[in-house]
C-alpha cells in the first residue's frame, strides 16, 4: 500500500504560498494538507466561489501536488472554547478580536462552511479542533459535580450538531485531531464524543499519535479502538523528557524549552513506534494520507519536512497478501 504522503501548512504559514508549493514538490511530497492559516485558504468564500477553488487547485497542480484533505483547525477551537480570551484572537477575522462570542459565532460560521467548501474543491475530509468547554475540569478541584462532565458533552453535541448537519449534507467527513484542550484527548474521552453525538458517520478522528504518546496513551490501541473512525493521519514524533524535576504537565515552560517533561519531534527523532502504527493502519485497512506535521523547535523546519517524508516513505509498507508459509502447501 502506497499512501500519498501530504505536508501540513500550518507550520509554514509565513511563506507564500507558491514558495511553500515549489517547497514540497523538491521535496517530493504527494500533495498539501491546506489550513486556513497564512491566508492560503478562506473557508468563507471557498464555500461560495468556485473559481477561487479551482484557482487553488490549479496552483497546488502546478506543482504536481494534489489536496485530499483541508484544515480549519482554528475556527474549530473557538465553538467549544469557554473563554475564547485574547490568545485566540488571531484564530478569527480582526474585527471580533476581543469578543467570546463573536469569535464563537463565526467559529460556527466558518467550521459549517468548510463543508461547502470541501464540496467545491473535492475533498471528502476536514481535520480540526472542537475546543472543549470542561478541559479546565480535568483536575476535580475545586470538585466537579456529578453533571459537570455529562452537560460538557452536551454542549459540545449542542454546537457541532448543526456543523455536522451541514458535512452530511454534503458528504464530508470531519476529523477531529484528538488533542489535550479538545473534547476528546484520549481513549475514554474519544468514545465520550461518540456516544454524545450518537455515533453519527460525520464526526471521526485526525489521528495524531504525538498527542497520544507524552500522555502515556498507547496510539496503537487508539487505532484498534476507533477502526472505522479515522478519518485521517499525522505524523508527528514526540519524546519524554522527564527528569526527576519538570512533570508531564510541562511546568508553564515553552516548547523548546530544555527543562520541559516532554516535547515534540520531528518524524524518526522521537520515541514513537511508528512501524507498530503502520501495521495497525494496514490492519484495519487505512489508505489515505500520511501528512508530516513538522513541530521541532530543535531542528531547521526545511531539513525537518525533507527528512521526515523520506522517514515516512520508507516507513510506509504495506500488508502481505499471504501468509509465509503457504508456499510450503
Amino acid at each position: 500500500m502506497s499512501r500519498p504522503v501530504t505536508l501540513f501548512t500550518a507550520q509554514f504559514s509565513d511563506m507564500p504560498f507558491d514558495d511553500l508549493c515549489k517547497m514540497a514538490q523538491n521535496f517530493g511530497y504527494d500533495g498539501l494538507e491546506v489550513a486556513t492559516m497564512g491566508g492560503y485558504l478562506d473557508m468563507e468564500k471557498a464555500a461560495e466561489d468556485l473559481d477561487y477553488c479551482e484557482s487553488i487547485k490549479a496552483k497546488m497542480a502546478q506543482y504536481g501536488l494534489k489536496l485530499w484533505a483541508i484544515s480549519n483547525h482554528f475556527a474549530g477551537q473557538l465553538v467549544c472554547d469557554p473563554n475564547n480570551d485574547s490568545r485566540s484572537d488571531c484564530f478569527a477575522p480582526a474585527q471580533y478580536a476581543g469578543d467570546a462570542e463573536a469569535k464563537r459565532e463565526w467559529g460556527i460560521r466558518c467550521m459549517k462552511a468548510s463543508a461547502k467548501a470541501a464540496h467545491n474543491l473535492g475533498v471528502k475530509v476536514v481535520t480540526g479542533f472542537t475546543g472543549s468547554p470542561i478541559w479546565h475540569l480535568l483536575y476535580s478541584f475545586p470538585p466537579v459535580g456529578p453533571n459537570d462532565i455529562e452537560n460538557g458533552f452536551k454542549y459540545f453535541a449542542e454546537k457541532f450538531n448543526p456543523i455536522l448537519d451541514e458535512y452530511a449534507k454534503y458528504g464530508i467527513k470531519f476529523a477531529l485531531e484528538v488533542h489535550p484542550t479538545e473534547i476528546a484527548f484520549d481513549i475514554y474521552t474519544a468514545k465520550m464524543a461518540l456516544e454524545a453525538l450518537d455515533n453519527r458517520p460525520e464526526f471521526g478522528f485526525n489521528f495524531d499519535p504525538s498527542h497520544l504518546f507524552w500522555q502515556g496513551v498507547d496510539p496503537v490501541k487508539f487505532l484498534k479502538a476507533f477502526p472505522d473512525r479515522i478519518y485521517h493521519c499525522h505524523v508527528k514524533d514526540a519524546e519524554v523528557t522527564l527528569d526527576g524535576e519538570s512533570g508531564i504537565l510541562s511546568s508553564h515552560l515553552n516548547f523548546g524549552d530544555a527543562r520541559r517533561g516532554w516535547d515534540f519531534r520531528s518524524p524518526g527523532h522521537g520515541k514513537i513506534d511508528f512501524e507498530a502504527i503502520i501495521r495497525m493502519l494496514n490492519r484495519i485497512g487505512y489508505d489515505g494520507p500520511l501528512s508530516v506535521e513538522w513541530e521541532d523547535c530543535g531542528m531547521n523546519r526545511e531539513f525537518g519536512a525533507a527528512d521526515a517524508l523520506k522517514f515516512t516513505r520508507k516507513l510506509d509498507f504495506s500488508a502481505s497478501e499471504q501468509k509465509f508459509d503457504s508456499v510450503f502447501k
